[in-house]
């Protein structure tokens, strides 16, 4: 690895996904040597807890006024902030994420990219995808095609968003895996309670786990609905997670009948508690760029059912490490859910494919691909030439 001195950076996203996602990275990159400034727009309220997860590691932290809705007139006054920022900073490259942030941080670029600031841009998943609404691909895809001509550089976390960014008008694309699942957390964390009991869930009972934000995308109602059709009172199934649809999922799981067999837990720190006493870990999402949550359980050897989806199928070899469903098929989920808890054996089978499986996204190999592109896009030779890199070592 090579140590860049006094290279300025800025990193851009919402506060959650900084949380959530990229601290590691900032630290890293500030460790190897960059001087890091980072703006965020505020949707959790996060602002005071990465101050304190990131403490010396950056020279500035900047909140900016955006929202998550592509046609807020709100994204205006963030633009011209963003652009202020960007302006004094004298940044040699930025590093921006998210659809929304993305967007708004390459336009707000575009002047200090003439004086020679390199833009990279990281895809956590195109909102346009095999199978997405039309509205996504009217939407989104001439926005992400048009915003290629401000970007010097795109970060894929799957292959099908590989193939796609290929074909846009820039110079260089990059596929690794993922933003990287720290599993050196989960193995500092130590294993504090039963779950079980504290949830008051039969010890001999199969126990599902998802963990994500309550969302539509998240698709829980599928394993509701899926649990509904088994008929099986010793199936309990676990969310760990927040969000706008929880009174909706309460309701789902009440009309179905099966509301004394579903918890919902709320956003947890002690995940590893969940992950150690977990049967089988479901994942019904209708879209995912690359789940952190679903490298974690497999990296703890908890065999997986999720859907046949971008991003999932990159991980999951069905049949090898887990089954993949159609996310709209309750009754292909409630067959796969049947097979695994009648199959100990098939269980561990799958557990132990995929703690093999899921080494290339760990954080602490993929810390290191993030670190190589950026020394790759600090080299100016052969800019002219389009670029596409598989760092995914497959």
């Amino acid at each position: 690895m090579i140590f860049v001195m006094g290279k300025r950076l800025l990193i851009t996203s919402t506060d959650l996904m900084m949380v959530q996602f990229l601290v590691p990275h900032v630290r890293n990159l500030a460790e190897q040597g960059f001087e890091v400034e980072i703006a965020c727009s505020d949707v959790s309220g996060c602002s005071e807890e990465i101050r304190k997860s990131l403490g010396n590691s950056v020279k500035a932290v900047y909140t900016v006024p955006l929202d998550r809705s592509p046609v807020s007139v709100r994204n205006i006054k963030g633009a011209r902030e963003l652009e202020k920022i960007i302006d004094r900073g004298s940044y040699d490259l930025i590093w921006t994420n998210e659809p929304v942030m993305g967007a708004v941080t390459r336009i707000a670029a575009r002047k200090a990219r003439k004086r020679g600031t390199r833009v990279i841009y990281m895809v956590h998943g195109f909102h346009f995808y095999k199978g997405a609404p039309i509205k996504n691909w009217l939407l989104f895809y001439p926005i992400e095609r048009q915003l290629a001509h401000l970007t010097d550089c795109i970060v894929t976390l799957n292959r099908e968003d590989y193939i796609r960014a290929g074909r846009f008008p820039i110079k260089r694309v990059y596929y690794i895996h993922g933003i990287g699942a720290d599993t050196d957390r989960l193995q500092r964390e130590t294993i504090s309670q039963n779950i079980r009991k504290k949830l008051q869930i039969p010890e001999n009972a199969f126990l599902i786990l998802s963990v994500g934000e309550l969302n539509r995308n998240k698709n829980h109602k599928a394993i509701i609905r899926a649990l509904s059709l088994l008929h099986d009172t010793n199936i309990y199934y676990v969310i760990c997670g927040s969000g706008r649809n929880l009174k909706k999922l309460q309701e789902a799981a009440e009309k179905c009948g099966i509301a004394a067999n579903i918890r919902l837990v709320n956003y947890r720190r002690d995940i590893i508690n969940f992950y150690d006493q977990a049967d089988l870990f479901i994942l019904p999402s209708h879209r995912e760029g690359m789940p952190v949550a679903l490298l974690e359980a497999m990296y703890c050897g908890v065999p997986a059912v999720a859907s046949d989806i971008r991003g999932v199928r990159d991980v999951i070899k069905s049949g090898v490490t887990g089954l993949l469903c159609s996310p709209d098929d309750s009754r292909a989920f409630a067959a796969a859910i049947k097979k695994l808890k009648n199959d100990a054996a098939l269980r561990k089978e799958y557990g132990r494919n995929s703690r093999r499986a899921v080494k290339p996204y760990m954080l602490s190999e993929v810390k290191d691909v993030v670190m190589d592109i950026f020394t790759d896009i600090g080299d100016r030779e052969n800019e002219s030439d389009k670029i596409q890199c598989d760092h995914s070592g497959i």
